[in-house]
């Protein structure tokens, strides 16, 4: 069976929000878009703003539709990720690290698998470009 996992794009300024990923965790000290498992039953909208309240402190506005769905390798996953807006500065309460960065800095960055084959996909480039 497959888990909906959310991973929230949030912008600010031109910028990126990314998180990188507490060493003990599957791709670990990697970065990655914010977000988790959507619970049964539950919209994207309070799956983002649970787990962005949990992970960073901050409040959901709003949630727009899936840019892209990714069978994440190696797991039961499917990340859907999607726009998302917030209120409140991001504070790293979970992972080791967070970081604004722009679209031209995201492949620079060490990304989870399926955060990569996003980025790649919102730059309009492949993994050979």
């Amino acid at each position: 069976m497959r888990v909906r996992v959310v991973a929230s794009v949030i912008r600010r300024d031109h910028r990126l929000l990314l998180c990188r990923r507490p060493a003990h965790k599957r791709h670990g000290g990697l970065w990655e878009f914010p977000g988790g498992k959507v619970e049964p039953g539950e919209s994207a909208f309070h799956a983002a703003a649970r787990e962005l309240r949990e992970e960073l402190g901050v409040t959901v506005t709003a949630v727009g539709p899936v840019e892209l769905a990714i069978e994440d390798p190696g797991s039961h996953f499917v990340i859907e990720f999607l726009p998302v807006e917030i209120e409140g500065e991001p504070a790293c309460l979970e992972h080791e690290q967070i970081a604004w960065v722009s679209e031209a800095e995201l492949l620079a960055l060490p990304l989870a698998p399926s955060d990569r084959r996003y980025a790649l996909h919102r730059l309009g480039r492949t993994e050979a470009s």
